[in-house]
């Protein structure tokens, strides 16, 4: 599976390297600005591109810009945007047109190795990958009716699925049962009126639609 990095940041951007290439992802570029990163997606067509959210020259929203023109021109190429700090709105940018194959991760999380390369997989994959601490700050922000409807684990569920964790994962980071875990999604579907559906894609994608990221 073929990987494109970039990263400003030297050190960072070797360490990724090594932890992609650990794990069997063929790394065919490290760049370290948004503009060589562009021509590298064009060039290499990667399954998934892991990106800093701040690169030169003004360490802004490049990488953000950049993600969103590979997901528009590459729709096939997955990304995940590493930020240094909590940024709800470039969460917001990314994840506005899709919520399939699309990543947003605060860089410490890169130190547990297992949960990012977990976090990565589920991206490339198709899948959906958003850092605990921004789905923390939606939920802060929208916790008002109708989720002041939802009980305190229902929100709980509700978090680590929008986090795109699947329903094996949530039971295992609650520890509860599988079957528990699917009636307290069966009930915050139902009370935040959205459709149930087997699709986890659509499913997630409705919770950040919820969430008002989508």
């Amino acid at each position: 599976m073929r990987a494109v990095i970039a990263e400003d940041s030297v050190l960072l951007r070797v360490g990724l390297v090594k932890v992609l290439e650990a794990v069997g992802f063929e790394v065919v570029a490290a760049v370290g600005d948004a503009t060589e990163l562009l021509a590298a997606v064009e060039e290499h067509r990667p399954k998934v591109v892991v990106a800093d959210v701040r690169m030169p020259p003004g360490f802004h929203d490049e990488g953000v810009k950049a993600a969103m023109v590979i997901r528009r021109q590459w729709p096939e190429t997955a990304v995940l945007l590493l930020s240094q700090f909590v940024e709800e709105r470039y969460a917001a940018d990314l994840l506005a047109t899709n919520t399939s194959g699309v990543g947003y991760l605060l860089k410490q999380r890169v130190a547990n190795v297992d949960d990012f390369v977990e976090a990565l997989q589920r991206v490339a994959e198709g899948g959906t990958a958003l850092d605990p601490e921004v789905v923390a700050q939606l939920l802060v922000r929208r916790h008002r009716d109708p989720l002041e409807k939802l009980t305190p684990r229902e929100r709980d569920v509700l978090g680590l699925m929008a986090e795109g964790r699947s329903n094996a994962a949530i039971a295992a980071a609650l520890v509860v049962s599988d079957s528990a875990v699917a009636k307290h999604i069966n009930s915050i579907l139902t009370k935040l009126d959205l459709p149930p559906a087997e699709d986890s894609h659509r499913r997630v994608m409705a919770v950040l639609r919820f969430l008002e990221v989508g």
